[in-house]
């Protein structure tokens, strides 16, 4: 099983951009799914982006489009999510998250509970 670690996150003023990164130890990195979710404070950790095995698929939040982009490197072994425009709403704790398998449905991969292995969270605080 992978394990995974995110950093990237940092304090940033409204309209400026950050790129996580999302790290995965092992060699079967490509047999995980990854998805972004985030967690602002007080409230529940919600789907941001998820990307299929070898990058060739992606789904985003309504939220989310048009703003962040999910890509990967297997080569790596890593994901990124590359937010432009912050907000301050954006303000939250974001997390990645694996899914071992081998069908690929982006629509079905936004809950919590499809993914098996989850990161520490990298902190990203948007200034007004």
């Amino acid at each position: 099983q992978v394990q995974l670690t995110e950093s990237g996150g940092g304090l940033v003023q409204a309209g400026g951009s950050l790129r996580l990164s999302c790290a995965a130890s092992g060699r079967t990195f490509s047999e995980y799914a990854v998805g972004w979710f985030r967690q602002p404070p007080g409230k529940e950790r919600d789907f941001v982006a998820s990307i299929s095995y070898r990058g060739g698929s992606s789904h985003y939040a309504d939220s989310a489009e048009g703003r962040f982009t999910i890509s990967r490197d297997n080569a790596k072994n890593t994901v990124y999510l590359q937010i432009n425009g912050l907000k301050p709403e954006d303000t939250a704790t974001y997390y990645c998250a694996a899914a071992r398998g081998t069908w690929y449905h982006g629509p079905s991969m936004t809950g919590p509970g499809k993914y098996d292995v989850w990161g520490q969270g990298t902190q990203v605080t948007v200034s007004s």
